[in-house]
């Protein structure tokens, strides 16, 4: 009777293990389907369908459609590997080298999220939750920029640029628009994209 204890919590982390992936079966299956057929169109019974699950378990994973696709959302920033970014960010304080993070984190989120993105930028014309979603993700990458931009010394960026204008600039340069123009419609890789934007933001944004 000694190992009993072992196996239940054995059994425990097994049921959780369980659970994470079907999650993330769910999760997938989502995905496919809201890039596929469209937001609108794809309903619960669907993304069940899909995932091979029951459409309770999908309500007890993600409540509706729109949890889902906040939580597909934190994947793709964990996907994108901010941490990189910030441990870059802080590894020192050249600003052409924080650009350069900054530039390296959207290619891979627009690299390995784009089509989610764009998806909550469509639906969230008709559903305000996702438009929150939207403009909460535009919000936190303003945050992001006006901190670095902030932390350089006087003098860093071109004369007479202030920090909010510095961070338009950033933002009409760096978006998932820019990035699909020249990767789909231009052909160019992802690699030769982050490198344009390294370059030309250090020439936009720095004395």
């Amino acid at each position: 009777m000694e190992d009993q204890p072992d196996r239940r919590r054995y059994t425990s982390l097994r049921r959780d293990a369980q659970a994470r992936e079907t999650r993330a079966e769910i999760a997938d299956a989502a995905r496919r389907l809201f890039v596929a057929q469209g937001w609108a169109p794809t309903t619960v019974r669907d993304v069940a369908r899909e995932a091979g699950v029951s459409v309770p378990t999908v309500y007890a994973a993600y409540r509706n459609k729109t949890g889902l696709v906040w939580a597909l959302a934190d994947a793709a920033d964990l996907s994108a590997d901010v941490s990189r970014m910030l441990d870059e960010l802080e590894a020192g304080s050249d600003p052409r080298a924080q650009l350069a993070a900054m530039a390296a984190y959207d290619r891979r989120l627009f690299e390995r999220a784009g089509d989610l993105i764009m998806l909550v930028r469509e639906a969230g014309r008709t559903e305000p939750e996702l438009a929150e979603l939207y403009r909460e993700g535009r919000r936190q990458g303003d945050q992001t920029r006006v901190q670095v931009f902030s932390s350089w010394p006087r003098g860093t960026l071109r004369s007479g640029l202030e920090v909010p204008v510095a961070v338009d600039i950033y933002a009409a340069l760096c978006n998932i628009d820019v990035y699909t123009t020249l990767t789909v419609e231009r052909a160019w890789e992802p690699g030769r994209v982050e490198h344009w934007w390294g370059e030309t933001l250090a020439r936009e944004l720095l004395s």
